[in-house]
């Protein structure tokens, strides 16, 4: 009879915490029509509760797309994240995750849905983010913003217009200095080539241009440095795809990683000791972006990227053998 009761008791205990556990959940967000408007994160910019869950799906006219420009971004670094869908929010249409304290490049969607969630812990939590969203029109490419340490120049962002972009003093430029903006495949207008970014003189990363070459981590075959923070953009000629093959890969796993833009999913993180499969661009450029904490470190990664014709007479041998 003792046991019995007993085991009643941890039962309601155990129900009591789970019930509390839920009810720290704080959900909101929205479907959300119209030209343009803002969304703020709860309680912006007085910090979101802790264990939030908010979802907002933004929904343009059928042909049109939208873009989303951060004004504001501050978020607890490495546990709570914004995460971007292009689309209704489904992992099959997942784009990034956002985290910190570094306000974001605007981001524009493929098609005429584009979904946000905000996910925080049960700790923490910070200012939060206010965005403002806009549609756009078939003929206009939107305005792709500034990086840090970057000068834009132009106003106009519609198909046919070119923009140009420069550094302060003290940093150079990592990317196509000029993007016109064309109509791609699928009739939609689209920057030529990514955002260029402004990294220190001193700081590693390149841009690179020809038909083949390696990058290769800090240091490798040694150990890569802790901080490290390395941006490379690999620029082919118009209409080119280019394509990466790793030959080494270990990174700490979770801690460090390699980020890949450009490629079909949009962006790809790598990390761990498993040697990824190839990857191919879907537009004439490819940037990867290198990232490590404080603690361990290990090798690093080697990569070989190869111009379009390259490619495919690799795929060609494949085939055959």
């Amino acid at each position: 009879m003792g046991i019995k009761t007993g085991v009643t008791f941890w039962n309601l205990i155990f129900f009591m915490m789970v019930t509390c556990v839920r009810g720290f959940i704080y959900t909101c967000g929205g479907t959300l029509k119209g030209r343009n408007g803002t969304i703020e994160s709860p309680g912006f910019p007085y910090g979101y509760q802790n264990g939030a869950n908010c979802t907002w799906v933004i929904v343009a006219e059928e042909g049109n797309r939208i873009q989303i420009v951060f004004q504001s971004f501050a978020v607890e670094e490495d546990y709570d994240f914004l995460s971007l869908y292009d689309g209704h929010p489904h992992p099959a249409n997942f784009r990034t995750r956002l985290t910190g304290f570094q306000i974001p490049p605007p981001v524009t969607s493929t098609g005429s849905v584009f979904s946000l969630r905000l996910t925080s812990d049960f700790a923490v939590s910070a200012h939060g983010f206010k965005i403002y969203y806009e549609e756009l029109q078939s003929s206009s490419c939107g305005n792709p913003g500034v990086p840090p340490k970057g000068i834009l120049y132009g106003t106009r962002f519609n198909v046919g217009d070119k923009i140009r972009y420069s550094c302060v003093t003290g940093y150079v430029l990592d990317g196509h200095p000029q993007l016109p903006c064309v109509t791609n495949a699928g009739n939609a207008a689209v920057w030529d080539f990514p955002v260029p970014i402004c990294r220190a003189e001193d700081t590693c990363g390149d841009t690179l241009r020809g038909s083949s070459g390696i990058i290769t981590s800090p240091n490798f075959p040694s150990e890569y440095y802790n901080s490290a923070d390395c941006t490379w953009t690999i620029l082919a000629d118009p209409g080119d795809t280019i394509s990466i093959i790793f030959t080494d890969f270990q990174t700490e796993e979770k801690y460090d990683y390699l980020e890949v833009e450009g490629s079909e999913p949009p962006t790809i993180w790598l990390s761990g000791m498993n040697v990824p499969s190839p990857i191919v661009s879907n537009k004439n450029w490819l940037r990867l972006h290198f990232v490590t904490d404080s603690n361990h470190r290990y090798k690093g990664f080697s990569a070989h990227y190869q111009g379009k014709l390259l490619a495919l007479s690799l795929h060609m041998h494949v085939f055959h053998g």
